[in-house]
């Protein structure tokens, strides 16, 4: 493994004759610091100055900037220990999520296992010790379900839990005592029980919101509280409808519930020194902070520009930074301060045009869409319906750099927030059961049909596309409503479910057992009905596949089945397969796939 000491800069002499489009994907982007709660001059961020995602460590005190990782299809996944000794990160292959963690010094030196005796997993959750000598790992394998350890460095790691449903660490005490954990042993992977234990497995407390009703709620683990000896446990719970954060104390069962009465889906943080909690508010596609004093139960707004906060984090010295960005404007770490505070250096990033909100009655409800379309552009445009993954997630007012790509070539873009979207409530994402596909597919339709009838997109030439779950609902979408879209661009798609649940990691298993209500062996017809490949042979629309060869999470195996069967037909068609996993984390791989995207559609849709 090789080091960069140098800081963080561009990887690529700036060309006067790249496009916008480009330049977004190559200027240099960086993720909200994480800090070490007992040294937080020692920060941890992830930015692809090198032309790769990877991750770097920041002394604040000297300036100084270090890539930590460098590994040829990238690195995301690091924690800073909270003594600030250590970084640790997971190690696997190629982009395929299965593998181990390892760790090395703040201050750079040789990695070392993080966790010496476990052996390669999918991981489920890690939370690290004030001690620099202790960890809480989760695993995740198909043979055994999920097992967490506690690892303490010259030790043997001692197995504390194991279940065969999917579950996760939650986090550690701030005096190492007690660990929360996420679980969902009654069966339902989209609403998690908790359970705090001692290091040794035993049960100090339970909080199970799934039992005694039909409607099913989830919890959510959102960290113990930043003081030596204090039992309170910061949750997430929807029992009003939506995201909230309670306090729980573990030792006395006692439930502190904020009322924050906000429409959207609310979480939060502890400040450092556990006397008010940082309040993260989205609603309806943008996001908002707030500072909630616990003894006086004061709500008080902390400002910051319209758009989306991506991530939010208290310092010791009482301000706020946070990951901020909008659709017209790239992302930037900023500071309640007023300063930026961390911006690398080189090619900065275009902007683009702000997205405009569409409302659209739907067969569920409201439907919210976002519209970007070519500045003083009219109409009728050509017309692409980016359809978000997930599918437990939501579009925002944030910048990307894909859906710009687009208009900058002259197309609208639309992307859906359809049932099963988060950030509108908990009965809209969990609206999706059993009709997988289908439900989201008939509000996609619905807000098609808006956009031709107000004139914003040309009918012959519409574009449905989207990446993972975006991608499943792409080539479903293609069968279910042939006569709807002009062609079809699926990266990293879900083609024959059967095939993607045998293959996928466990997790993901756990999942489309509740989505669908069993395996595909207990509920074959719902299977085949969410199915893409069901549908295969009504596919009238040319279509772009992209698959990453080492995917967990939608695999290589049943995209390739339903390949076959457009190749069967003589169905146009093109696939493009890349060396590695569930989406890449190298600029220049980024940078190829949207082009060939691009160049795909230039070639299939008819002109005006």
């Amino acid at each position: 493994m090789t080091e960069s000491n140098g800081p963080v800069s561009q990887g690529r002499q700036q060309s006067q004759e790249m496009p916008d489009w480009e330049k977004r994907f190559r200027a240099p982007r960086v993720s909200l610091p994480d800090w070490a709660e007992d040294a937080p001059d020692r920060s941890l961020f992830v930015s692809n100055a090198t032309g790769t995602y990877e991750l770097y460590a920041w002394d604040r005190a000297s300036g100084e900037q270090r890539q930590v990782t460098d590994r040829p299809n990238g690195t995301t996944d690091g924690v800073l220990s909270p003594d600030g000794r250590w970084i640790w990160w997971f190690d696997d292959k190629d982009g395929d999520e299965f593998g181990v963690w390892r760790r090395q010094p703040f201050t750079g030196g040789e990695h070392e296992p993080g966790a010496p005796g476990l052996a390669p997993s999918y991981p489920a959750g890690l939370a690290l010790g004030r001690d620099g000598r202790t960890a809480v790992v989760g695993r995740s394998t198909d043979e055994d379900g999920t097992t967490i350890y506690v690892a303490r460095e010259g030790e043997e790691p001692v197995e504390i839990y194991r279940h065969r449903e999917s579950a996760g660490v939650g986090d550690l005490s701030h005096d190492g005592t007690l660990i929360a954990l996420e679980h969902t042993e009654h069966g339902d992977a989209m609403h998690s029980a908790l359970r705090v234990v001692r290091p040794d497995g035993s049960t100090v407390a339970e909080l199970d919101d799934t039992k005694g009703g039909t409607v099913e709620l989830g919890l959510e683990v959102l960290g113990f509280a930043p003081v030596d000896g204090d039992t309170r446990l910061l949750i997430g719970h929807q029992r009003r409808g939506r995201w909230e954060p309670l306090v729980w104390d573990v030792a006395t069962g006692e439930e502190s519930d904020l009322a924050l009465e906000l429409p959207g889906d609310v979480s939060a943080e502890w400040y450092p020194d556990g006397s008010a909690l940082l309040i993260a508010h989205s609603f309806e596609a943008r996001s908002e902070l707030f500072r909630y004093d616990l003894a006086a139960r004061e709500l008080t707004r902390i400002p910051t520009p319209p758009g989306t906060v991506s991530g939010a984090t208290a310092r010791p010295d009482g301000t706020v930074e946070y990951l901020w960005s909008s659709s017209a404007e790239r992302s930037a770490v900023r500071s309640t301060a007023g300063a930026v505070v961390l911006d690398p250096p080189g090619l900065k990033s275009p902007g683009s045009v702000p997205v405009e909100d569409v409302w659209v009655e739907g067969p569920g409800g409201r439907i919210h869409a976002l519209v970007q379309k070519p500045a003083g552009a009219g109409g009728p445009l050509p017309t692409v319906f980016d359809i978000h993954g997930g599918p437990t997630w939501h579009d925002s007012d944030s910048f990307a750099a894909g859906p710009a790509a687009w208009v900058d070539h002259g197309y609208a873009v639309v992307r859906v927030n359809y049932r099963g979207s988060t950030g509108y409530g908990r009965a809209w994402t969990d609206a999706l059961k059993h009709r997988v596909g289908l439900i989201e597919l008939e509000d996609i339709a619905a807000v098609r049909a808006w956009a031709v009838e107000s004139g914003l997109a040309d009918p012959e030439r519409l574009v449905l596309t989207g990446g993972s779950w975006g991608g499943y609902l792409t080539l479903l979408g293609l069968g279910v409503q042939p006569g709807l879209w002009t062609l079809g661009i699926a990266a990293v798609p879900v083609a024959d479910y059967v095939t993607a649940y045998h293959d996928e990691m466990e997790a993901l298993k756990a999942m489309d057992r509740t989505l669908l209500g069993g395996t595909p062996e207990e509920v074959p017809e719902r299977f085949e009905a969410s199915s893409p490949i069901t549908y295969v042979d009504q596919v009238k629309a040319p279509v772009y596949i992209s698959a990453g060869v080492n995917d967990p999470r939608c695999p290589i195996r049943q995209i390739e089945n339903y390949v076959k069967r457009l190749q069967a037909r003589g169905a146009v068609h093109e696939v493009y397969r890349y060396d590695a996993g569930h989406g890449s984390l190298v600029v220049d791989e980024r940078i190829k796939q949207v082009r060939l995207e691009l160049d795909f559609a230039e070639r299939h849709l008819p002109k005006p």
